[in-house]
Formats: structure tokens, C-alpha cells, sequence
């Protein structure tokens, strides 16, 4: 990082009102890589799959992963633009407060926080059930693991969380490392996996299937989907959820502004290119996965177990079906690892401004390690008490996908209006131009029908607790929040607020 760029993303976080607390030791590449160990292809791309091929069958898991990234791919685009011009930790509550006011940011910032904690608790709980347990130990390894219970998930869940707390603890470079690490993990073990199911396919190729559609909604797809449906295009919003579950969580990049070297132009690049590639690699990945099925009819009754029934099918070599089982394991690990440090960081914002109980701690910095440390372990523990109330991945996954699109396109709805006023008349390096509000547009439309994909039956909780929070948000708001909480930095307090930003540089030796 040279000293030129260094001093302009110091500038830049001056001008919003910030000190350089955190520590700028991401590359752009990292900032991408740590988007793209959330998205992780290799994590909700497989055990979200039946939620997608078990409502429309082989074509319509192709189709709904090909239409649902550009809907993803234009909420990044829209956040991107917006992350150019305020490149500040906890982006997506800063934005809203900046372009749509205080009100707005506060309820923003309340949907990403419970959206991103959910991301780490689903992730865990998958990293267990899923891959270690039922593929690595079960499949692979030959393990009776019926009798594993729910006091098998909670240790393995609270050991997990307490090391990716621990790593986020001890500095950014420890993550960026594993997250860097990740990234090429992910795209290797795809292409492995993609290599071998074809390679050691028990079936002849038919290409047909990319396209065929079959209504596997209610009994016919093992009730993946517990009703039956006649209509192809509800039964296509329902395996929305699929998109919705894996391609998200890329609000990291923006989370991770003020960690990140010549953020206003790396910050948007990592958010957009992170979702473009998952979005590639993973249709590929799709299309493997149905074409390399012995029976589709076969693998729709297997109801959840549809992923599970294709790789217990291929023909691939114990060894190699070993190697990417593990592998599976520890990018699912990293994921989550990712999730931990997006979610501290967002806590860390919030709390900077004001915005939690208990804002003086959580929005401490240690001096030795940079990190947000009381933010990242609150995060952890939250994360863990949420799998104590739902301990079943479903619940936490739509969760966090409902409430993470919410909130990421909250801020894109408060620029389509304030875009070309005095709340945003200076755009950064990444800006969309003349596409910016027809994107913007899109966008909001598509993060809304992504979210309320996740909203139908077997998932009706995750609807009624939205509703419970978009109803009782305001009450706090009115009744508690709207006098005590200042938002963020504004006008004068900016210029009030440099002598205290030089004060508390000082501390991290940054002058």
C-alpha cells in the first residue's frame, strides 16, 4: 500500500466523520475473497440445491440459479456504487443514514445485524449436520452417526465459534489469510467436483434436463416444498429462496471499507466481481449436479437428500470423494469465519454511532490486535444463542437471507431518491452512470422478491417474525430511540469531530 493511497483512504474516512481505528491491511483481492468465502458456493450451493430442485426439478434448479444471480449481480451493482462514495465500516447502516436519515439507518441496521448473525449460526450448523457429520464422517468415513444428537450440534457449534472468534480476535491479516485461502479453495474444490462428477458420471449426458421442468412440489419432491402447487411460476418464487440463501452476505466487502487499501475503488469491485464468479461458477456447478443424477425422479423423492443421492451415485474414487468432503469442511469453516468478521464489524459501526446497549465497549478497538475485540465475541455468543432457539439449519438460513436482503436493499432505495441531491451529489470511482437509477430500481425489486421468497411455508416463522419486527421497530423507535440516537456524523459535527478523529489516531499510531 503506497503512502499516496494510504493518506487518501484516511482522508476519505475524515470527510465521513471517522478515525482510522482498524487496521487497512486488505488488498483488494482479499476484500474479494472475503465475499466470496460467504457466498461460498460450496456452502449453500449444496444444501440449499433441494430448496431449488425440489419445487422444479432439474431445469428449473438451472433456470431459477441463472435468473436469481442477475437479480443478485444487480443488488451488487447498487450497493457498489453507493460503497464508491461512503466507504465506512458498516456500510450498509451508514448509507441509510446518510441518504434516507437517521430513522431509516436505524431500522437498516437492525435488519443486517440479525440477518448477519444468522449467517454465522446457519453456517455453523451446516458446517456440522451437514458436511462433517452426515458427508465427512457418515458417507465418507463410514461413522454410525444416528445417535448424534443435539448436544453432539452444540458442543461442535461452541468449539467452532469460540476458534473464529479467537481468529478475528488476533488481527485482520490472520483472517484476510484464511479468507485469501478460501477463495482459492473455492473456486479449486468446484472445478474438481465439477471435473469428477462428470468424469465418474453413472449416466449418459442429457442435455435436455437443463431445460426440462417437473413440478416437485408437495409429496412428489419429499415435501421439500410441504404443499403442492399447480402454478410453474410460484413454484419458481418458492426455489428463489435457493439464490437467496447462497448468493448473499456479500455486504462483507463493504463492512470491511476501513480495513480495505483504496476502498472506494476495491470495496465495490470485491462486492460486484464476488457475486458475478459465484454466480458463474456455480450455474456450472448446478447443471453438474442434475446432469450427473442416475434418476430425477429418483432424486426429487429423496426430498432433502436430492444432493446427497447424486453424490452417493457417482462413480468417483473413495480418495477423491474423501479430499473434497474435507475440503467442503474446512471452506465451510472459513465461511463462516467470514460471516464472524462481517458481523463484528457491522456491530462495531452501529455501536460507534450510538446505536447498541453497551456502545462505549463494543465500539472499542484493541490497540495491539486493530480489532473490534467485545464486538467480535458478542457476536459470537449471539450467534450460539440463536442456535439454541432454532437449532435447525432451515430456520437460521432463510433467516439470515430474508433479513440480509432487506437491508441491503434499504440503502439502495434511500439513493435512488437522495442520487444528484445534496445528501449524494459526488459519486465515487465505481459509478453506473445513466444505469444507476433504472438499476437502483431493479435492484430494490429484486432484493424484495429474493426476500419474499423465503417467506413461504416450510418458512412462515421467518414471515411472521419480519412482520413482528417491522410492527414493533417503530414503537422503539418513537418511544425510545428517535431522542437519544444522534446517527451518523453530519454537516458540522464532521469538522467538530477532527480534532478528537487526530486524538484517537494518535492512539493507533496512524500520525
Amino acid at each position: 500500500m503506497t503512502e499516496k493511497s494510504q493518506a487518501h483512504d484516511k482522508q476519505v474516512l475524515h470527510k465521513l466523520g471517522y478515525a482510522q481505528e482498524l487496521s487497512r491491511r486488505m488488498s483488494g483481492f482479499s476484500n474479494f475473497a472475503i465475499s466470496f468465502s460467504i457466498i461460498c458456493i460450496l456452502a449453500g450451493g449444496i444444501s440449499a440445491f433441494p430448496a431449488a430442485f425440489n419445487a422444479l426439478g432439474s431445469g428449473g434448479a438451472f433456470m431459477i440459479w441463472l435468473v436469481g444471480g442477475v437479480l443478485a449481480l444487480s443488488v451488487a451493482f447498487g450497493m457498489g456504487q453507493i460503497a464508491s462514495s461512503f466507504p465506512t465500516a458498516g456500510g450498509l447502516y451508514h448509507w441509510s443514514s446518510h441518504l434516507g436519515g437517521k430513522a431509516w439507518g436505524w431500522g437498516t441496521a437492525w435488519f443486517n445485524l440479525v440477518g448477519l448473525i444468522c449467517v454465522v449460526s446457519s453456517v455453523d450448523v451446516l458446517l456440522y449436520t451437514v458436511f462433517f457429520k452426515d458427508l465427512f464422517l457418515g458417507a465418507e468415513l463410514g461413522v454410525d452417526v444416528s445417535t448424534f444428537g443435539y448436544w453432539h450440534q452444540f458442543i461442535f457449534v461452541t468449539v467452532i465459534l469460540i476458534s473464529q472468534a479467537a481468529l478475528n480476535h488476533y488481527g485482520i491479516g490472520i483472517t484476510t489469510k484464511l479468507t485469501d485461502l478460501s477463495g482459492y479453495l473455492i473456486l479449486g474444490l468446484t472445478v474438481i467436483l465439477i471435473v469428477a462428477l462428470f468424469a465418474f458420471s453413472p449416466v449418459a449426458l442429457d442435455i435436455s434436463r437443463l431445460w426440462d421442468f417437473s413440478n416437485f412440489t408437495g409429496d412428489a419432491g419429499g415435501g421439500v416444498v410441504p404443499f403442492r402447487t399447480e402454478s410453474i411460476a410460484f413454484a419458481f418464487l418458492l426455489g428463489l429462496s435457493y439464490v437467496c440463501y447462497t448468493i448473499t452476505g456479500f455486504d462483507a466487502s463493504a463492512h470491511t471499507s476501513e480495513e480495505t487499501q483504496d476502498a472506494q475503488v476495491n470495496v465495490p469491485k470485491g462486492m460486484w466481481t464476488a457475486v458475478f464468479w459465484s454466480w458463474v461458477f456455480g450455474l456450472v456447478a448446478v447443471a453438474a449436479y442434475v446432469l450427473t443424477m442416475p434418476s430425477i425422479e429418483e432424486a426429487g423423492a429423496a426430498g432433502w437428500g436430492s444432493f446427497n443421492y447424486m453424490w452417493a451415485a457417482s462413480n468417483m474414487p473413495s480418495w477423491l470423494s474423501l479430499f473434497l468432503a474435507a475440503g467442503m469442511v474446512v471452506v465451510n469453516y472459513i465461511c463462516a469465519l467470514a460471516g464472524l468478521t462481517s458481523t463484528s464489524r457491522m456491530m462495531y459501526a452501529f455501536a460507534r454511532d450510538g446505536g447498541l446497549p453497551g456502545s462505549k465497549a463494543l465500539s472499542t478497538v484493541s490497540t495491539t490486535y486493530r480489532t473490534p475485540t467485545y464486538a467480535i465475541w458478542v457476536s459470537a455468543a449471539l450467534a450460539l444463542l440463536s442456535t439454541v432457539y432454532a437449532p435447525y439449519y432451515l430456520v437460521l438460513a432463510v433467516a439470515c437471507a430474508v433479513f440480509l436482503y432487506l437491508s441491503m436493499v434499504m440503502p439502495i432505495a434511500a439513493g435512488l431518491l437522495a442520487e444528484g441531491g445534496p445528501k449524494w451529489k459526488e459519486k465515487g470511482p465505481f459509478n453506473l452512470g445513466a444505469l444507476s437509477k433504472p438499476n437502483a430500481v431493479l435492484a430494490v425489486i429484486f432484493g424484495i422478491v429474493l426476500a419474499i421468497s423465503g417467506f413461504f411455508p416450510p418458512n412462515e416463522k421467518v414471515f411472521y417474525f419480519t412482520i413482528g419486527m417491522i410492527v414493533v421497530m417503530p414503537i422503539v423507535w418513537y418511544g425510545f430511540e428517535r431522542n437519544r440516537f444522534e446517527g451518523v456524523p453530519e454537516g458540522d459535527k464532521i469538522t467538530q469531530r477532527q480534532k478528537m478523529i487526530a486524538d484517537i489516531e494518535k492512539k493507533y499510531g496512524e500520525q
